[in-house]
């Protein structure tokens, strides 16, 4: 069982590729590195436009960059906008009251909209430059940092 939806887990990955190139990358140029679908990759960019997480640039030289720095963007308000509602179960919506038929009847729908309160606060308090790390020089090197949440781990790589 996965909490991201395929479309989250990808919007992170544009995200952080976006994010290590303050210049900005095209459509095709972030599919090819991840080799992923062109038109899903398109997709997830003018969804993320459209909810400002990313800016368009026309012309030669155009492509997208980060509409604000990551620093300013939290996990939950991503999540949010892109899942259109972060729910850890379908009783936890509280838009959807036919989300479950036992919901009168339900012993743990209290504690899980607990569970899923405490959740949204820990989402609200990771921002996308923390998840990121730093930017970085796209070369490669032999040690690797990988930011986990506060603290740093390296890895070697050959």
């Amino acid at each position: 069982m996965t909490l991201l939806s395929r479309k989250a887990d990808y919007a992170l990955l544009i995200l952080s590729h976006l994010h290590q190139r303050p210049e900005g990358a095209t459509a095709r140029a972030i599919a090819d590195t991840f080799e992923l679908s062109r038109a899903f990759v398109a997709n997830i960019l003018k969804e993320l436009c459209n909810k400002r997480f990313v800016v368009s640039h026309r012309g030669v030289k155009g492509g997208y960059s980060l509409a604000r720095d990551a620093a300013g963007i939290n996990l939950a308000d991503l999540l949010e906008s892109i899942e259109e509602g972060f729910h850890l179960t379908a009783c936890s919506d509280a838009t959807d009251h036919e989300a479950c038929s036992h919901a009168t009847l339900c012993t743990v729908k209290g504690p899980m909209a607990t569970v899923h309160a405490r959740l949204i606060d820990v989402l609200r308090g990771v921002t996308l430059a923390e998840l990121f790390g730093p930017r970085h020089d796209p070369r490669p090197s032999t040690m690797t940092a990988l930011p986990v949440l506060g603290s740093v781990v390296e890895t070697a790589t050959a």
